[in-house]
């Protein structure tokens, strides 16, 4: 029997804002974006998110300059929707993302990552609406979800990656599937967040080995199992579990990347698979240190 050729497929490591504490376009806590750059090429990546639209320049030519100088690329943009809410926020959303994707495309990246809007506050707690969506609601997130991936690749050329995200109504592996089952393949990937899916109580290796065709984009983060634990307990919304320190350095933490990394190669596609540890707000100095170990990390565990 003639061996079967090796696989060319890669698994490409990047980082992106949120693991230098970065959530908002401007905020006197986050580290200014050229240190951002400067670091995150200093700890060894050479592939970054545009992190919250603002952060980063958003002229093509002068963010092209910034990155190219220091051996920089771009993998995708982020967008935030509230599809649920039907047909009637959809010029409100598309106004949001346009000037995004003409970024993300002009930067040479293929992938737009999408997040759904928060049920409560991810600062104060104060619930703004119900955090289980009615079936009528369930349809218009996903017919709006579908439409915006037909529309982002028939006008840009990128292709959305949905990202399940703690607080969100795509969250649990319940709803996940729910979501996957009602979605359009050719028109909706998945961004696994492999943090937020551990939050959430999913199984991110048995998410790839059952949807690995819907698998378009990785996020590589790990959640602390005690502190977990206790912010469920106690109910605390995102923002605040995150300030307690939830989200953890790589490897102490859940899931272990090792079997994630290796089922994600086993699909056998090209996959960004982005570092992402929340840490917003943290000492402008803690950042690169980590960035240095958890890409040290990454490449024990036999990644590029």
């Amino acid at each position: 029997m003639t061996p079967s050729a090796p696989s060319s497929a890669r698994i490409r490591i990047g980082s992106a804002p949120d693991s230098w504490g970065v959530w908002f376009p401007d905020d006197p806590q986050q580290v200014p974006w050229r240190r951002f750059l400067d670091e995150v090429a200093e700890a060894g990546y050479a592939w970054i998110e545009l992190g919250p639209y603002g952060y980063l320049p958003t002229d093509p030519a002068r963010l092209a300059d910034e990155t190219r100088s220091r051996g920089l690329t771009v993998s995708a943009g982020t967008v935030f929707t509230g599809l649920h809410h039907g047909p009637d926020v959809w010029d409100r959303t598309w106004a949001h993302v346009a000037d995004i994707a003409e970024l993300t495309r002009a930067m040479g990246a293929e992938h737009l990552v999408v997040i759904p809007s928060f049920w409560r506050d991810d600062k104060t707690g104060e619930v703004l609406e119900d955090r289980t969506l009615t079936p009528a609601q369930w349809r218009d997130l996903t017919a709006q979800t579908e439409r915006l991936g037909r529309e982002v690749r028939e006008r840009y050329g990128l292709r959305i990656v949905v990202h399940p995200h703690a607080d969100t109504h795509i969250d649990s592996e319940e709803n996940v599937n729910r979501f996957l089952d009602a979605t359009d393949p050719a028109l909706v990937s998945l961004c696994l967040d492999t943090g937020h899916y551990a939050y959430c109580g999913g199984d991110s290796v048995k998410l790839i080995e059952t949807y690995g065709e819907r698998i378009g984009y990785l996020h590589l983060k790990q959640v602390d199992p005690g502190i977990l634990a206790a912010v469920v307990a106690d109910e605390v919304p995102f923002g605040p579990a995150v300030a307690r320190g939830v989200m953890c350095e790589p490897p102490g933490g859940v899931p272990a990347l090792e079997p994630v990394l290796d089922a994600a190669r086993a699909l056998d596609v090209d996959l960004f698979a982005i570092v992402e540890q929340d840490m917003y707000p943290c000492d402008p100095d803690k950042p690169l240190p980590i960035a240095r170990r958890t890409r040290e990390f990454l490449r024990s565990c036999g990644r590029p």
